[in-house]
């Protein structure tokens, strides 16, 4: 009698490069698939020491013990398509790769490629999807498992779970578990997908919206925007690109903020007067006001909003770009 789909291997080839990637890839080896190969981007030049550093799927790949390739470029590569035909893989998964899959690679893989997007697709295609809905001031987003086609973010849908966006949590938070979330998710998918049981649903391309990445210019604020979308501003764009205003006090010194949290005090200042109150800098907006907790001097490290008071003697207020 022959395999049936769940007894039967099948053989995945996993792609992906950040930290996103990672939570995906140890559920997978934790699940006992198959994972054949890893891809994964180049090692890259990082940080201030410009060291040669790996991706964090490489390093995981590698303390699994799994075998991985690190190849520059997809397209025209007969040594990848040769790579990946003598694998016997016939299913892909990618998170967070960071490259186009081209069509000579999609066509490698019978069963197809799944890929894990955290948003609620068609909305918030692109490389920036949890950014952006923070920055909008989205109540939710979520997971979507998808199968891959030639567009980003345009094929068919697998599965999709929501997930409630705190107003108390910043990105970095939010990535991760939305990290977790989509590895759970996708485990749960590839049971019915393999036993041909999930349908894929075309998105309604008429939906469909996109994001795009954020320059630094993009983190400037605007105090005459109101206290809640400067808090989503700040909670969407740290660490990077980073969100900054100038102090007018000090010769328009780039002043980077990188927590916050709306309060309820009030102040007699225009927007972008910072009031030093105790411990506390209230910095008035267009409408209400904002208590910094987290902030970056030029030519300074990251510090708490009370070491920063600290070093500032019996100043009052300060002033900000507006």
């Amino acid at each position: 009698m022959p395999n049936s789909p769940m007894t039967q291997p099948t053989k995945i080839i996993f792609f992906g490069t950040s930290d996103f990637a990672v939570p995906a890839l140890q559920a997978l080896s934790a699940a006992e698939q198959q994972i054949v190969l890893v891809i994964t981007t180049p090692d890259e030049i990082a940080g201030r020491q410009k060291v040669l550093t790996a991706s964090p799927v490489k390093i995981a790949a590698q303390i699994l013990g799994l075998d991985l390739i690190q190849p520059s470029s997809l397209r025209n590569n007969p040594e990848l398509i040769e790579k990946i035909k003598g694998s016997g893989a016939s299913l892909g998964i990618v998170a967070s790769y960071g490259k186009i899959i081209p069509k000579e690679i999609l066509d490698l893989f019978p069963l197809g490629l799944l890929n894990i997007h955290p948003s609620l697709l068609p909305k918030y295609r692109g490389p920036s999807p949890i950014q952006s809905a923070i920055l909008n001031g989205e109540k939710s987003t979520g997971i979507t498992i998808m199968l891959v086609d030639e567009e980003v973010d345009h094929g068919a849908i697998l599965s999709q779970t929501q997930y409630q966006l705190a107003t108390s949590k910043y990105y970095g938070e939010i990535r991760a578990e939305l990290a977790r979330l989509g590895a759970d998710l996708l485990i749960k998918t590839l049971v019915g997908y393999r036993l041909g049981e999930s349908i894929p649903q075309p998105q309604d391309h008429t939906l469909a919206t996109f994001t795009k990445k954020f320059s630094f210019a993009e983190g400037e604020i605007n105090w005459h925007r109101s206290a809640e979308e400067i808090l989503n501003q700040i909670r969407a764009l740290n660490p990077e690109p980073g969100t900054w205003t100038t102090r007018t006090d000090k010769a328009g010194e780039i002043f980077k903020i990188s927590k916050a949290v709306v309060v309820p005090e009030t102040t007699p200042l225009p927007p972008g007067s910072g009031l030093i109150s105790g411990s506390r800098l209230l910095v008035s907006t267009g409408q209400g006001t904002l208590a910094l907790e987290e902030v970056q001097p030029a030519g300074k490290k990251v510090m708490p909003i009370k070491s920063f008071l600290n070093g500032l003697g019996k100043l009052e207020k300060i002033d900000f770009s507006r």
